[in-house]
């Protein structure tokens, strides 16, 4: 399979920030061309599940679903996704201890509601069977095991993939909610969701950037947008005369999970391309063919260059949620409670990290869908060149 595959990393609330750079791409660059370009795969994890299998049931109609899925973002209310009352403050001590049915800090009810209406399920599905997306991968961490866990939903022509890394389980199945809710299921701020026998939570634990399966899927090229900020490590965390508390550590928790492999993983492709150009200057075209062959005869991978692009916020996130959080904090009402406020507000700046994730409000998304597409805007050419290019 051949095609553009596009990856959608993990991140909370940040999510907005994807859903602005596709608006970009989809309205104003493919928008401005006669066809669009052929898009293979998508592959999501966490809210990049929610944002990948949304685009993935209006594949026939891209630069429409970006549309509705900006306007959905833009519409949400705080107090709508992050339902917290008496109910779940009394179950707080089964999200420490455990107990016979999954917890989380908060209900996850309205995001259930979220996922289950806002997509087409049944449009996804006639998508995949007609070809108009070849396949939509959706990444989890299996609970018990702790292993990740790629749900892969694809054409009746299309064959799984043989050759992931040994750890990672790959599953066929018809996505559907479950699947969805499962990814983006922060421990601990959402209960984990049972999918046949065994429960899953957040595939951003080991699998945020899920360029792989794309890869193995046969994209040929690869538009990644990640969530990761500059950041500044200079700048120190906390003042010199404050300890951390638990929301202010969940917060940098949810950064070395969620925000720090996209970097990692994108010089690990380049470095196995570069490897790849090397050795076809040195030896000649014959050179893959030689490697592929001895690949195929010990059941490997067979290899092959796959160039990929990405788009990441320009400036802190921390710093647009800490912004926000302060005039939310003025007009908040009674029923999110003052209380989960002041738990959010936790770090100067851009260290208000745990708001940045959890701020699922349609004026933190308007900032962030702009910064997408002013980032998108800032590499116009690039992109256009990038999605257009043969092969």
């Amino acid at each position: 399979m051949n095609g553009l595959g596009i990856v959608l990393s993990g991140g909370g609330s940040r999510g907005a920030y994807e859903v602005g750079v596709l608006s970009y791409v989809f309205h104003d660059i493919v928008g401005a061309r006669t066809a669009p370009p052929k898009v293979g795969v998508i592959s999501g994890t966490s809210v990049g599940a929610v944002n990948g299998a949304f685009l993935a049931s209006t594949a026939e109609d891209f630069a429409h679903g970006v549309r509705r899925l900006e306007d959905l973002w833009r519409q949400l209310r705080l107090a709508d996704v992050m339902s917290f009352g008496i109910r779940q403050a009394a179950g707080l001590h089964r999200v420490v201890l455990g107990g016979r049915r999954p917890t989380g800090v908060f209900d996850a009810a309205p995001l259930v509601r979220l996922v289950g209406e806002g997509i087409h399920w049944r449009q996804l599905g006639r998508n995949l069977r007609t070809g108009a997306l070849k396949a939509l991968t959706i990444s989890a961490t299996n609970v018990p095991t702790g292993r990740p866990t790629v749900f892969i939903d694809r054409h009746p022509g299309v064959e799984l993939p043989r050759h992931l890394p040994a750890q990672v389980a790959v599953r066929g199945v018809r996505i559907g909610p479950a699947h969805v809710l499962a990814s983006a299921a922060i421990p601990m701020v959402f209960p984990p969701v049972r999918i046949g026998r065994q429960l899953h939570c957040d595939g951003g634990l080991r699998l945020n950037t899920p360029m792989s399966p794309a890869i193995h899927l046969g994209a040929s090229r690869l538009f990644v947008i990640g969530v990761s900020d500059p950041g500044d490590p200079e700048t120190p965390a906390l003042p010199d005369d404050r300890y951390p508390g638990a929301p202010f550590l969940l917060g940098k928790v949810l950064n070395a999970f969620l925000l720090d492999h996209l970097n990692a993983d994108l010089e690990e492709l380049e470095r196995i391309n570069a490897d790849l150009r090397d050795g076809l200057r040195a030896f000649g075209p014959e050179y893959l063919d030689r490697i592929n062959a001895e690949a195929i005869r010990r059941d490997a991978a067979p290899k092959r260059i796959v160039p990929a692009l990405a788009v990441r916020p320009s400036v802190d996130l921390g710093q647009i949620a800490s912004e926000h959080l302060k005039t939310y904090k003025r007009r908040a009402n009674a029923a999110l409670g003052r209380q989960f406020l002041r738990f959010l507000d936790v770090g100067q700046g851009g260290d208000a990290d745990l708001a940045s994730y959890l701020l699922f409000d349609g004026g933190y998304a308007d900032a962030l869908i702009d910064l997408g597409r002013q980032d998108a805007h800032a590499m116009r050419d690039e992109i256009e060149a990038f999605l257009y290019a043969e092969g």
